[in-house]
């Protein structure tokens, strides 16, 4: 999806002579809503690239880094708002290096520059975390359900039952309705929040018989039935001693904000320059809750 911004430019004539009629020309960047950014020694460069025309917004943030606008508070947010210089260039050649604002060597392509030395940049940066069980995170704010010390939305084993969330199919067509989670003892408790799921009496984390590696679904007595804890008919129980490792998926959304432009072609007080696309966003974390 793009996102536009309006430039406009006054012809000469009334600039000097200012006896025209005043009208003014509007041009249309159209700039995807993504930036990129690349970091130098001391500097922090963020920037959106189109061709035909070839053109590129800039902001160059001194003594500035990628890991400053990460590092969120306890409520995951950043923000903080910075001086930085804005730049409009236009270039000669109509297909753009991959590299061209990340490379040694700068670019000779450019044949036009508008620059706004003092603009003001409001950045925000959101962590969000996700357990990646295949429940929708909104529905996922109700607690910690096994009380483990994971809220559930980053706890990959709602019921600490050593079964993942995701494989006790919780949302078996992925409509986001629960209403069809898999109860395979039919108490009205879905399996990925029941800790007996088999309501044999032995919690599904203690049937373990064959191997006591924290993973009940490879101990299987009778394979026609499945594993242990989904048959009731098998109640050896072996007490658990942790619960597994999970691992929670983190994404910071970075979202800049200029203001305070005076570039002679923009006609913006106030510029959304977008949402930072970059892989150092992506990231994960483990932690094994104690037990």
């Amino acid at each position: 999806m793009r996102k536009s911004f309006f430039l406009f430019l006054i012809s000469s004539f009334v600039l000097i002579y200012s006896c025209d009629d005043g009208d003014v020309i509007t041009f249309e960047l159209d700039f995807e809503e993504t930036f990129e950014a690349c970091e130098g020694v001391d500097d922090l460069v963020f920037y959106k690239i189109k061709e035909d025309p070839s053109e590129s917004l800039s902001i160059l943030i001194s003594n500035y880094s990628l890991e400053d606008i990460l590092e969120v508070g306890d409520d995951n947010t950043f923000s903080e708002t910075v001086s930085a210089t804005l730049y409009y260039r236009t270039y000669s050649d109509i297909t753009l290096p991959s590299d061209l604002f990340c490379s040694d060597i700068p670019s000779n392509t450019t044949i036009n520059v508008d620059e706004n030395d003092g603009v003001t940049v409001e950045i925000s940066t959101t962590l969000i975390e996700d357990d990646n069980d295949g429940v929708l995170t909104s529905l996922e704010f109700d607690g910690d359900t096994d009380g483990d010390g994971l809220d559930d939305y980053i706890d990959a084993d709602d019921d600490g039952d050593n079964i993942l969330t995701a494989d006790e199919n919780p949302d078996p067509n992925g409509d986001g309705d629960l209403s069809d989670a898999q109860d395979t003892d039919g108490d009205g408790i879905p399996d990925y929040l029941d800790n007996d799921d088999d309501n044999d009496g032995v919690l599904t984390q203690d049937e373990e018989s064959i191997s006591q590696d924290n993973n009940p679904a490879n101990d299987i007595t009778n394979s026609d039935v499945g594993a242990d804890y989904l048959n009731p008919a098998v109640k050896e129980s072996f007490s658990a001693t942790s619960y597994r490792t999970h691992t929670i998926s983190q994404t910071y959304l970075v979202i800049l904000t200029v203001t305070n432009i005076s570039l002679s072609t923009l006609s913006q007080d106030e510029l959304d320059f977008g949402i930072l696309d970059d892989p150092i966003l992506s990231d994960s974390r483990t932690v094994t809750p104690d037990f």
